[in-house]
């Protein structure tokens, strides 16, 4: 019974592969690569960039130009009744409160915030990828546990059988058995409908076709070793993206404060100008034409504004108030999830021994129950009950070793160090 035990450990950690079997980071690059909603990102940060490029525009001149027909009931004294006027004008802002400078700082920092966002989709991604490999990988190791108490009580059965026919026993002992056996069965099927769901998943996840022999499930070979949690502590609280988006948001809100606050500053505009008057609709066809060159600087502030200004200023700064109460609550919310997870995984990790060793005794009493029984000594209630309790501590060691592995994985994710990124970045 040892020498079982250890070979059942060795199918759930190590599980037979195909050379051309997909690991988890394969699957993981798939994911990103083929999934819609980290195109729809991607564009995001695209478009981000565009709008920095679109307001670096205040620092270039406008140009326009114009061309204008008029058709008077009667001539005017300084105007004829049929006239046109072509014109065109440049124009430069030479100041207006520092708007230009902040505006484009505050757009620079919103692209890089579409990056962290971006990233944080990758990273969420890549941890249901994990999770629904894992989940594949303990449907899979539930249905060996199912299948190998389908053939223990299928033996049983037929043992059963034979001692019926020799009057060993009675025929609601045999009953007793079937019943179980039957239970068995169905447990089995339910296992292996909910191993093809999961797979159904995993594939929706990565967005392909998968069959349970194109898994490799290597990663599950060694149970992953967390080191200190303080220093997960650190990694995260640096380089997690949620935290990084609302520090950057910040850091825009307080740039949009400055650009509000530059109303309270004049104005500066050169302009230049030309024009040219004529007689006719068509300019340039008339007896009568005039042209105008004007070069102007134009100096303009605004008094009073219906106090637009000082709310606009107020909005900007309770923004930025409000980022970063956000700010911290997300690091505490944070931390109060990675203390959690780390909990979780050291009370899994404990257990793996626990497992182990309930599996050791549960198959020893499994086989003294079974010499018991053949000697008369023990029910067949009994030896059903050990049949069960041998199930039970298998189906406990498969859950323990899932957990740890799930913990490790949130780990990863609160801070991100998934390791696939896409090239956009």
């Amino acid at each position: 019974m040892k020498k079982y035990s250890f070979l059942f450990l060795l199918l759930l950690l190590f599980p037979s592969t195909s050379v051309f079997a997909l690991n988890l980071a394969e699957m993981q690059e798939t994911a990103i690569q083929s999934r819609e909603i980290v195109k729809r990102y991607q564009t995001s940060l695209e478009k981000s960039g565009q709008e920095v490029e679109r307001v670096k525009s205040g620092y270039y001149p406008s140009l326009n130009i114009g061309y204008q027909a008029n058709n008077l009931d009667e001539a005017a004294r300084f105007e004829h009744r049929q006239n046109s006027s072509i014109y065109a004008t440049a124009g430069m802002n030479i100041f207006a409160g520092f708007k230009d400078r902040y505006s484009i700082k505050s757009a620079k920092i919103l692209q890089k915030v579409n990056g962290y966002r971006l990233k944080g989709i990758e990273q969420d991604i890549q941890l249901n990828v994990a999770l629904r490999y894992l989940s594949v990988y303990e449907r899979r190791a539930n249905l060996t546990v199912a299948q190998d108490g389908l053939i223990t009580l299928k033996r049983l059965y037929q043992d059963g059988g034979r001692r019926l026919q020799v009057g060993l026993i009675g025929q609601n002992e045999l009953l007793k058995i079937k019943v179980d056996l039957d239970n068995s069965d169905i447990t089995r099927k339910k296992g292996q409908a909910d191993l093809e769901k999961s797979i159904q998943l995993l594939g929706r996840e990565i967005n392909r076709s998968l069959t349970i022999e194109e898994l490799s499930f290597e990663e599950f070979a060694i149970l992953p070793k967390l080191g200190e949690q303080e220093l997960y502590k650190e990694r995260m609280l640096k380089n997690r993206s949620e935290l990084l988006t609302l520090t950057g948001l910040a850091e825009s809100a307080s740039m949009l404060v400055k650009v509000e606050q530059g109303s309270y500053y004049p104005r500066i505009d050169l302009v230049g100008s030309y024009s040219r008057y004529d007689d006719d609709f068509i300019n340039g066809n008339g007896e009568n034409s005039d042209d105008e060159l004007r070069a102007q600087m134009v100096l303009s502030y605004t008094i009073f504004d219906g106090f637009a200004r000082e709310s606009s200023v107020s909005k900007a700064k309770l923004t930025l108030r409000e980022l970063q109460y956000d700010i911290d609550e997300l690091k505490n919310s944070l931390i109060t999830d990675l203390a959690n997870i780390f909990i979780d995984y050291r009370v899994s990790m404990e257990n793996v021994d626990v497992a182990k060793e309930d599996i050791r005794h549960a198959e020893e009493n499994l086989r003294i129950t079974q010499l018991k029984y053949k000697q008369g000594l023990q029910r067949e209630s009994d030896l059903l009950d050990a049949v069960t309790n041998l199930s039970r501590s298998r189906y406990n060691q498969v859950a323990v070793i899932r957990t740890v592995f799930e913990n490790a994985f949130r780990v990863n994710r609160m801070v991100e160090e998934f390791r696939y990124h896409s090239a956009v970045l």
